[in-house]
C-alpha cells in the first residue's frame, strides 16, 4: 500500500520533466518539457559524430532545423554504407521521439528525412546533424497545456442552414456512442489549424498535409506527411488535407466522450484557403471538380451534422504552416512557435 505521504505531484513523464506553471493572467497550468532527454541525445550525437571516420560534420549551432533551400527527395550524394545508415536509423529514432515530445518545431524536417529509411545518403546524414545542431541551440523548450478556454471570433463560425441542401433530407446528425459513460466537469473547445503545401516533393509533386489540434489553449496532437495522392491543384491538396484532419478529429471527439468528458461543441477549424472553406461550409455550394469529391463530401457531410464547422485564417496566422514546409528564420516562423512552444530562444549553457 502506497503512504498518503510518498504521493505528490508527478515530476517526469516519458523522458520529460512536468511542472506546474503560472500564466500571465493567472492560470495554473502543467507544463512539458524535454529539454533533459534533447541534451542527452545531443551529447550521444556529438560522441557518435567523433567516432565516426566520416567526412560527415556533427552537430553545429544553426538557426534553423535543415539547411536553407535543401530538399532530401532530391540528394544525390553518396549512399551511406550499411553502418553509416544503421547510425541514421538510430538518429532518426530518437529525432522522432523528441517531435512526440513536444519538439514541434522540427516536426516537419524530421518528417521529410525519414521518408528516406530505405535509401539514405551522405546528405541526409548531414542534415540529421544539422537538426541535432539546431536542438543544441534550442534545447531549453516546454510546451504549456493552457487550459484558458478559447473565445470564439464573432461571426467567423456560425451554423448554417442545411435543410435544403443534398443533406437535408437525411437524419444529419452527429453519432453520440450509445455506452458513452455520463460526461463530466466543464468541456473543452476543439480548435484545429490545417494547411496544405503543394506539390511540395520535388520528385514526385505530391504535396504535404499538415494540422495541428488545441484543446482551450493547449496543444495536444500534430502532424505532418506526405500525401498519397498526386493532386493537380491547390485546391485538391487543400481538401486532402481538410478530410484528414477532420478524419483525426472524428475519433478525437469519441475518444474524449469514452472518457468521459462532455463533448457538446462543433470543433473549430481554421484553414487559409478561401475556396476550399467556402465548398465547405456553405450548403449551397457545388462540386466543380470531381476528383476531390471524397474528400469534399466528407467535409460537408460533417458540417451538415455540426460535427465541426470552418472558417478563415490569414495565412500568416495559420500555425499549421509549420507542419508543411520547412520556414526560413524570421518573425514568422518564430510566432508560429511561439503560440506552441516557451522559452525556445534560450540558448544552451
Amino acid at each position: 500500500m502506497l503512504k498518503e505521504e510518498s504521493i505528490g505531484p508527478p515530476s517526469q513523464y516519458l523522458g520529460g520533466k512536468l511542472s506546474l506553471v503560472e500564466l500571465a493572467n493567472g492560470t495554473k497550468a502543467w507544463s512539458f518539457s524535454s529539454s533533459q532527454y534533447v541534451k542527452e541525445a545531443v551529447a550521444n550525437a556529438e560522441k557518435l559524430a567523433k567516432s565516426l571516420d566520416m567526412s560527415v560534420p556533427g552537430p553545429r549551432n544553426s538557426t534553423t532545423p535543415i539547411s536553407r533551400d535543401y530538399r532530401p527527395e532530391i540528394d544525390t550524394t553518396t549512399e551511406l554504407t550499411p553502418d553509416l545508415a544503421s547510425h541514421y536509423y538510430s538518429l532518426i529514432g530518437v529525432l522522432r521521439w523528441i517531435v512526440e515530445l513536444g519538439r514541434v518545431d522540427i516536426c516537419v524536417e524530421v518528417s521529410m528525412l525519414s521518408a528516406h529509411l530505405a535509401l539514405p545518403r551522405q546528405g541526409h546524414l548531414e542534415q540529421v546533424f544539422h537538426i541535432i545542431g539546431y536542438l543544441k541551440h534550442h534545447h531549453n523548450a516546454c510546451m504549456v497545456f493552457d487550459p484558458t478556454e478559447w473565445n470564439i471570433p464573432e461571426g467567423l463560425f456560425e451554423k448554417e442552414d442545411w435543410s435544403f441542401s443534398a443533406y437535408g433530407c437525411e437524419d444529419m446528425r452527429e453519432e453520440i456512442p450509445p455506452n458513452m459513460p455520463r460526461p463530466l466537469g466543464r468541456e473543452m473547445r476543439i480548435r484545429v489549424f490545417v494547411d496544405s503545401d503543394h506539390a511540395g516533393d520535388s520528385l514526385t509533386r505530391r504535396s504535404r498535409t499538415g494540422f495541428v489540434v488545441f484543446l482551450n489553449g493547449a496543444p495536444i496532437y500534430w502532424f505532418s506527411k506526405k500525401q498519397t495522392s498526386c493532386e493537380t491543384s491547390t485546391y485538391g491538396a487543400e481538401f486532402v488535407a481538410m478530410k484528414v484532419a477532420m478524419e483525426y478529429v472524428r475519433g478525437l471527439r469519441y475518444q474524449l466522450r469514452m472518457m468521459g468528458m462532455p463533448v457538446s461543441e462543433p470543433a473549430y477549424v481554421l484553414g487559409d484557403n478561401q475556396s476550399v472553406l467556402a465548398n465547405t461550409s456553405n450548403p449551397g455550394s457545388v462540386l466543380k471538380k470531381k476528383s476531390a469529391a471524397i474528400a469534399y463530401c466528407f467535409v460537408r457531410e460533417g458540417c451538415a451534422r455540426d460535427e465541426w464547422r470552418t472558417g478563415y485564417i490569414n495565412t500568416n496566422y495559420n500555425v499549421a504552416d509549420l507542419f508543411t514546409k520547412p520556414l526560413p528564420s524570421g518573425e514568422k516562423r518564430d510566432r508560429f512557435i511561439s503560440c506552441l512552444l516557451h522559452y525556445l530562444v534560450r540558448r544552451a549553457d
